[in-house]
């Protein structure tokens, strides 16, 4: 194969426009998520957030619309955040240790970003409802759980059955445990570990693989 054909000044600058919209769409995000998470949701205003990015408000508008659009990247870009933290798992070759090892990842997730968490899963921002589309994308993001339950049905591990059934088993439990915790009333994640080893459990052919929790 020969070399890629040069840009061209036309192509780089329209390449270099796009990599400056994208920096400036990232960090548009990132102080709105900052300031969601020390002023609360009432700071969440173009004027704000514009001040605080260094940009006029017009270009908040023409990157979001408008405060939902706004509200709505916050919560795309938590699930984002979500993904890359449990595709950082290294994967092992054992599908059911692959699967148990996403939990702390998950829990660890949701700890690491308050902020983007309260949008996601506590309506931290009054009115904002995600769309279908927005949450078509964030079940997406955690696929991953999907995956490895499948591959351990295909190994032997979990009863046949549909994976996105036990994905969310799973990911209710885990949300539940997670939601305890951030409010103060588990100290720490020897109960998330118990409810979702618990969750896991449930479907599994050979009941006795996990020891009882204490």
């Amino acid at each position: 194969m020969g070399s890629p054909a040069p840009l061209g000044l036309q192509g780089a600058y329209a390449f270099g426009s796009q990599s400056s919209q994208d920096e400036l769409r990232a960090r548009l995000i990132m102080v709105a998520g900052a300031l969601l998470l020390t002023n609360g949701a009432d700071s969440l205003t173009v004027r704000r957030i514009a001040t605080e990015a260094g940009c006029s408000t017009t270009v908040v508008y023409t990157m979001f619309g408008n405060k939902e659009g706004l509200a709505e990247a916050l919560y795309l870009e938590g699930f984002e955040r979500f993904r890359r933290r449990l595709e950082a798992v290294p994967r092992h070759p054992d599908p059911l240790e692959y699967l148990t090892a996403l939990g702390p990842a998950y829990r660890e997730a949701c700890l690491a970003e308050p902020g983007f968490y309260s949008v996601m899963f506590e309506k931290a921002i009054p009115g904002f409802e995600p769309s279908e589309r927005a949450r078509t994308l964030a079940r997406a993001a955690v696929n991953i759980l999907d995956r490895a339950i499948a591959d351990c049905i295909s190994a032997g591990y979990i009863v046949p059955t549909q994976p996105r059934k036990v994905a969310d088993c799973l990911w209710a439990a885990a949300q539940g445990a997670v939601s305890l915790e951030r409010a103060g009333h588990l100290r720490d994640g020897r109960v998330y570990a118990s409810v979702t080893l618990a969750a896991i459990s449930r479907y599994l052919v050979n009941k006795d693989i996990f020891p009882a929790p204490l």
